[in-house]
């Protein structure tokens, strides 16, 4: 049972999760690295599991991300316990660990922080990754909350819907002009797949999903472009690389300006998100929900309405 872990153990083997190797774990806890790997082995051995890959960096196996998880955990209960008590020192802060999607945090999620009382002290530490990917840092502890497209809970965590991601076609008009015939009468699905794209790494789905939705083809052009932050990719496609899928919120004041086309103005790609957390007794973690949650309600709330009609218009 968990609680016949001796903690000193458990905190071990955090620390050299968090610190990618057995010498820079004893460094951290200011131990020889014989102890270290005294510790992860007597783990090892009252849990009957190998909990390390002994790689560089050193990774959980899958039995060490229950025990990692947990460890963050306990961590986390110990400091609001302090707090709650007067324990801590003075002006420390307290620490959250956060995945969220690129496009949402060039865009609404960092307001919702804002939304939390500055009195808390709360710092954070945000992963980005994608939303399709973000559950599996919950699954291996390394972050407290996640921004997920998944509604199913990771276990040992709590879900919550924030709304839908609305995502529009777009490029310059003399892309569009020279690649997707706009102003002629040829039919956007005949050229699209020939046209250069800008995709947000080679997990990135969405302009693919808006070609399938066509119903030309699987795929986009195999002339790609990729661009690793959500502000570059906005870049690319304003600088004509190629067209692309970009957030509502971002779209539509280039769209005003003149400096993008919609290239189908009756269609759109809505990607739900969904809130996933500790099922934790924390009141950092909580206040940092609501915070998401609400500014959530208002950022995203006027895509979810409009999904209604379904994922594509």
């Amino acid at each position: 049972m968990m609680s016949e872990l001796p903690l000193d153990q458990v905190r071990t083997l955090l620390a050299v999760v968090d610190e990618g190797t057995f010498d820079a774990a004893a460094g951290a806890l200011q131990v020889t690295p014989s102890a270290i790997s005294q510790r992860v082995k007597a783990l090892e051995q009252r849990t009957g599991r190998v909990l390390l890959m002994r790689t560089k960096p050193v990774r959980p196996t899958e039995s060490g991300e229950v025990l990692v998880r947990f460890a963050r955990q306990l961590a986390r209960l110990e400091q609001d316990t302090q707090s709650a008590l007067g324990m801590s020192g003075p002006g420390e802060p307290t620490r959250l660990t956060v995945a969220v999607n690129s496009d949402s945090l060039a865009t609404w999620f960092l307001p919702a922080l804002g939304r939390v009382p500055e009195e808390l002290g709360i710092c954070y530490e945000l992963r980005r990754e994608d939303q399709d990917h973000t559950a599996a840092l919950l699954r291996e502890g390394l972050v407290m909350a996640a921004v997920t497209s998944s509604p199913e809970a990771v276990s040992g965590c709590s879900v919550r819907s924030l709304g839908r991601m609305r995502y529009l076609p777009v490029a310059t008009a003399a892309f569009a002009g020279r690649w997707l015939g706009l102003g002629t009468a040829t039919p956007l699905r005949e050229l699209i797949a020939d046209a250069p794209v800008v995709d947000f790494d080679r997990r990135d789905d969405l302009q693919d999903s808006f070609v399938r939705a066509l119903g030309c083809g699987p795929r986009a052009g195999s002339r790609r472009h990729f661009v690793p932050t959500s502000e570059g990719f906005v870049d690319a496609v304003v600088a004509g690389m190629g067209w692309g899928m970009l957030p509502d919120v971002q779209a539509r004041p280039l769209l005003r300006a003149g400096r993008l086309v919609a290239l189908a103005p009756d269609r759109h790609v809505d990607v739900p998100l969904y809130w996933q957390q500790w099922k934790l007794d924390s009141p950092a973690l909580a206040t940092v929900a609501e915070a998401v949650v609400a500014e959530a309600a208002e950022a995203l709330d006027g895509a979810a309405r409009s999904a209604r009609r379904g994922r594509l218009g």
